[in-house]
């Protein structure tokens, strides 16, 4: 399995971005996508989910509203749409995957940087 996330950019304050994550090496039928960040001196976050198929999607409170997860039908990417950036944003984005029944996400993608200035 590999996850390769892009979409690293430095925006400011309002500004908005799209993430990327390419999921490849077999089908993903079953599992479940998600987005987590992680700051400089902080614990990794959270931020948003998406169920492979039937597309729920599930979100932090500190994104509801903000970020959008989404999987265009018949494709293997994973989009985390950042809208409405706050400096507080700024961290290492990752995505990862983990069995719809398992409470632990077994694989990661290796990172992208969102740098959002004041």
């Amino acid at each position: 399995v590999q996850l390769q996330a892009s979409g690293e950019g430095l925006v400011q304050t309002g500004g908005s971005l799209r993430l990327s994550c390419a999921a490849s090496g077999r089908t993903f039928s079953g599992y479940i996508m998600g987005w987590f960040r992680q700051a400089p001196g902080k614990e990794r976050e959270f931020l948003a989910s998406l169920r492979w198929n039937g597309g729920r999607t599930d979100y932090a409170d500190s994104v509801k509203g903000r970020f959008t997860i989404s999987r265009p039908h018949a494709t293997s990417t994973v989009y985390l749409q950042l809208n409405s950036l706050r400096p507080e944003d700024t961290a290492i984005y990752y995505c990862a995957e983990r069995f719809f029944a398992s409470a632990n996400y077994s694989y990661w993608g290796q990172g992208t940087e969102v740098t959002v200035s004041s």
